[in-house]
């Protein structure tokens, strides 16, 4: 099979079909700095706590073969300097895994929020700098003819990556957030090619844009409701929109519904340790449910997924 070049780049399309390749999150709210390296964590915007670390992982499509797997744990920090602009910075690892196909990545980002006071509301703008390892294992890529097989060998190569990002919350109402932004995650395009003793295998990867928007509805037995949008787009895929509900009750619990144009339903509940129960610091647990009722295509089963985040203040 000399000289063999076939296109693969669905391969690496890690959960989004056909062409979307970055990792989906049901809870994406508890990732926002994953998302746009210019994004003031959740934590500060619920629980005005300035440093957080997290933990997510994903199984997509249970059931299914080959299905795409996510791990990630992410640090943030928002530092108030005295003056106009506080520093944002933090950084993530990441490992997704479809089938024969996956990658690793290590990132950190810095950026700045133009403030007067964080609390009240800011313009945020950020830079993430990575590192990824995308690698291939051609021995289980089958081709048309029966029994044939790309080559035998494990392939890797790595590249840099970069993500851009703005994001602005302030303050309306009686103390309630109004947020939003806009960010490319992977500005690098890329055109993988792995060269074995049986031909070549070429992948592609392209640039995405995401846009959130969002709003902190806080009530007086101090829970808060939370309606959030996620719009994604990548070239030559329909946009597709997530809207999300979430009820934080003020005892040590929440829930949270919603929907995407993709024909994907979610759900999502966790728990809350934190000054509701005479802590200082805040820990969250939270489990999100997919499933998708599109009438086209396989059956790709039900997808889960768990997050683990600790924040607390250290501005105060």
């Amino acid at each position: 099979m000399n000289g063999l070049r076939l296109l693969v780049g669905f391969l690496l399309s890690a959960t989004f079909l056909p062409a979307q390749q970055l990792p989906l999150l049901t809870q994406y709210r508890h990732n926002q700095s994953v998302l746009n390296p210019g994004a003031v964590s959740s934590e500060f915007l619920a629980y005005e706590n300035n440093v957080a670390f997290g933990a997510s992982y994903r199984l997509q499509w249970v059931g299914f073969e080959n299905a795409p797997t996510t791990a990630m744990v992410r640090g943030d920090l928002l530092l108030e300097t005295g003056g106009g602009v506080h520093l944002l910075t933090g950084g993530y690892l990441i490992n997704d895994q479809t089938g024969p196909t996956g990658f690793t990545g290590a990132y950190g980002r810095i950026g700045g929020l133009i403030s007067g006071d964080p609390y009240y509301g800011g313009v945020g703008f950020g830079l993430s700098l990575g590192m990824v390892q995308y690698r291939v294992d051609v021995s289980e890529i089958r081709l048309r003819e029966e029994g044939d097989i790309l080559g035998t060998e494990d392939a890797q190569q790595f590249y840099p990556d970069v993500g851009l990002g703005a994001f602005a919350y302030t303050v309306v109402g009686d103390g309630d957030y109004l947020y939003g932004g806009v960010s490319v995650p992977q500005v690098f395009g890329l055109d993988l090619e792995v060269r074995t003793a049986d031909g070549e295998f070429l992948a592609e990867r392209v640039a995405h844009f995401y846009g959130v928007l969002g709003f902190y509805k806080f009530l007086r037995d101090e829970g808060f409701l939370q309606p959030s949008l996620w719009v994604k787009y990548a070239p030559n895929v329909p946009v597709n929109v997530d809207f999300n509900l979430r009820y934080q009750m003020a005892a040590n619990f929440w829930i949270g519904v919603g929907g995407s144009s993709a024909g994907a339903m979610h759900g999502e509940f966790g728990v809350l340790v934190g000054e509701n129960l005479g802590f200082g610091n805040t820990l969250k647990l939270g489990y999100g449910f997919d499933y998708h009722f599109s009438s086209f295509g396989p059956f790709t089963g039900a997808s889960h997924e768990i997050n683990v985040s600790y924040s607390l203040d250290t501005n105060y």
